[in-house]
């Protein structure tokens, strides 16, 4: 069973737009990441402007399945800003700047930084936003769902235990 590390990696590359990096990389994903099949499945078969647009409908359009993690917690306010400094905060103890083009709160940068550092305590501390977006994913019927599940069953619960 690969660690959580090589899990969190994936899925990283999983909740990212689905460009042609993406599609080269799906059979390491699929063997690295067994728990990710059923995205990685769904993946390989769906013609690539298929799931460019899948991932824009379901990922850019509402905030109703955002990857940023401060909006579950702090939705458009004055407060995100402080907790968008605070993702930052973070990176830079650990030894890394975050540099990406994405705000440092984005679910695939943090899983990044979880498979990089071993840290998760970004994905503990935001855990009900990610178990929100998992509700909502699955009841929105994508794929992407299996995504949250796999990462979410490797976090610890409200008693500290994994599912």
């Amino acid at each position: 069973m690969p660690s959580d590390a090589v899990l969190y990696q994936a899925a990283a590359l999983c909740l990212t737009y689905p460009d042609d990096d993406f599609r080269a990389r799906l059979p390491l994903l699929r063997e690295a990441a067994p728990q990710l099949r059923e995205f990685t499945d769904h993946a390989a078969v769906t013609p690539p402007q298929e799931l460019a647009a899948h991932y824009v409908q379901v990922f850019d359009f509402k905030n109703r399945h955002s990857l940023y993690l401060s909006w579950w917690q702090d939705g458009d306010t004055r407060r995100r800003g402080m907790s968008l400094v605070r993702f930052k905060e973070v990176y830079r103890e650990a030894g890394l700047e975050f540099t990406g083009e994405e705000l440092p709160d984005f679910l695939p940068a943090v899983l990044e930084f979880a498979a990089r550092t071993g840290d998760i305590g970004l994905l503990t501390e935001h855990r009900d936003g990610l178990e929100q977006l998992r509700s909502r994913l699955t009841a929105f019927g994508t794929p992407y769902a299996s995504v949250l599940d796999a990462v979410c069953a490797t976090l610890p619960t409200a008693t500290g235990v994994r599912r």
